[in-house]
């Protein structure tokens, strides 16, 4: 089988523990306006346009003109030569195709570099957008014996069947009120909620991470409410982590052709620790990767 991946790189305790190899993956069935990967959100992979580079020839179809890319056409567009036989420094696509086989020799290659626990992430976008691919490098990869780690928003309802190969599960969880969370990410909660329960009751490390948003999910109420869910499906082998909001992603949304909506994200680090207390006082293991 094979993968859309964006990207690779080593990376040490952000996305899991030690020094990790981490492969994003293309697609995400999600839509969070302050995504910092908005290249990864279209499962076929997304053209980015560097404007000030553009140049007309590298389009044969015509659809670069005067320095600006016309993107209608894109979306069916097959050969995409614009970014494979006239390779410029305009224009760049966010994924490339790889064998399932190839990341598993990649990764067996360099598992001398996997000091302090480390081993392999799977991130995003969102990986379970290519399932069937995700568990079978998974399961090569615990053969082989790799740590294996994955970065999920755990809207997937086979989310489960992954659960024997991956040694550390990593949730995104937004906010605990469906209605909200549908209205500001495009999807329901209801099956992220029963994955985090089935999550909780069975897989024996989990982190579940929180990104604090001022217009969405930052207040004391909100996080009351998580804290009571989170206390309802049992916390005894769970980690919990609060992320502040950032842009760090905010050009790549404008590379490609997309609007970022985003406003009033920001929180004060007083809020910050006072929302973090809550989860301590509740009596959740709290970390800070």
């Amino acid at each position: 089988m094979e993968l859309k991946v964006m990207r690779s790189g080593f990376n040490y305790s952000q996305n899991g523990t030690g020094n990790r190899m981490v492969y994003h993956l293309q697609g995400c069935d999600m839509l969070c306006p302050w995504c910092s990967n908005p290249e990864g959100l279209a499962p076929g992979g997304s053209l980015l346009v560097h404007q000030t580079t553009l140049k007309d020839d590298v389009c044969p179809g015509g659809h670069i003109i005067e320095g600006k890319l016309d993107r209608v056409d894109c979306t069916d567009c097959s050969t995409r030569e614009c970014v494979t036989i006239h390779k410029n420094s305009g224009l760049s696509f966010s994924c490339t195709t790889i064998d399932v086989s190839d990341i598993i020799a990649e990764a067996d290659e360099n598992r001398g570099l996997f000091f302090d626990g480390g081993g392999v992430t799977l991130s995003g976008g969102e990986p379970t957008m290519q399932f069937d691919a995700v568990k079978e490098l998974l399961q090569g990869l615990r053969e082989i014996g790799i740590h294996t780690a994955i970065e999920t928003n755990a809207n997937n309802p086979r989310l489960p069947e992954l659960f024997p190969f991956i040694k550390l599960l990593i949730i995104d969880f937004k906010h605990d009120d469906d209605e909200i969370h549908t209205s500001t990410t495009g999807v329901s909660n209801q099956t992220i909620k029963a994955n985090v329960k089935a999550a909780l009751s069975s897989h024996p490390n989990v982190l579940i991470r929180t990104p604090l948003i001022a217009s969405f999910n930052a207040d004391a109420r909100t996080i009351q409410r998580f804290v009571a869910f989170f206390q309802e499906c049992g916390t005894a082998t769970a980690r919990f982590e609060l992320l502040k909001y950032h842009e760090y992603g905010r050009q790549k949304w404008d590379l490609c052709g997309l609007d970022y909506t985003m406003a009033k994200g920001y929180i004060s680090d007083s809020l910050f620790r006072s929302l973090e207390n809550i989860y301590k006082k509740a009596g959740l293991t709290v970390i800070r990767s």
